[in-house]
């Protein structure tokens, strides 16, 4: 138990997933996972254990943003002996060859800022995902026919963005898509040697302005869902 997960030892598995919304990790653990048990619920940031194909693994809140995911990150790995971190989430589209429901595999996360910023000082750390998770999610997204996209993404440190010339300069670079919690999440990964990966899904659009009704995000959700799982224990 620590300050912020409630769980007991031997609660939390090796693997976890990570979404942002609390509500998101209960609907995933109770359609993915077989026989999923509510194992914390502080600060109602909700975390649920099952298994999957016979894997023990974890479906836990992150909250938004980088701070948030930092907290969660750091003590899953440090006091709960997690070894496997995969955020599940959704991202803004910004190149106009990704589309909406497409699923993004992020190699590396830029950012502006992230809780780990004073750590490093002068320093600008690149913080990458998994190779061995890379490959494995983009093999079972192949399998599954998935629209994909492999590449560098961005993690912001605001929501409503005042910066239309950073983001042009994204996507002038390449940037796939733009969500608020891989930089920070790779960074603590490395920093205790563990693996980490990004699995989003685009639910809106930067360019075109589009974005998915709420039953269109659960469909896209659960491909992604999946995805995760085949990267962890493929």
């Amino acid at each position: 138990m620590t300050i912020h997960i409630g769980a007991k030892p031997g609660e939390i598995a090796e693997t976890v997933l990570m979404p942002g919304d609390p509500y998101r990790a209960k609907w995933a653990a109770e359609r993915f996972l077989t026989n999923p048990v509510c194992v914390n619920q502080v600060r109602g940031m909700l975390g649920f254990t099952g298994t999957w194909r016979g894997n023990r693994v974890t479906i836990h809140g992150s909250g938004m943003g980088m701070p948030s995911l930092s907290i969660y990150a750091n003590e899953l790995i440090r006091d709960f002996g997690a070894k496997t971190l995969i955020r599940i989430g959704s991202a803004g589209a910004m190149q106009t060859h990704v589309k909406l429901r497409d699923v993004v595999i992020a190699m590396t996360a830029s950012t502006m800022s992230t809780p780990s910023r004073g750590f490093f000082r002068d320093l600008q750390f690149a913080p990458c995902a998994d190779f061995g998770l890379v490959e494995k999610a983009v093999a079972a997204g192949r399998a599954r026919g998935t629209a994909l996209h492999v590449g560098g993404i961005y993690s912001a440190d605001v929501f409503y963005d005042e910066r239309p010339d950073l983001n042009e300069a994204l996507t002038r670079h390449g940037c796939l898509c733009v969500e608020m919690e891989a930089a920070e999440l790779y960074t603590v990964a490395a920093r205790h040697g563990a693996r980490a990966l990004a699995v989003l899904t685009i639910s809106d659009h930067l360019l075109t302005y589009e974005d998915l009704s709420a039953g269109e995000r659960e469909k896209g959700f659960g491909e992604m869902v999946e995805i995760a799982l085949a990267a962890a224990f493929g």
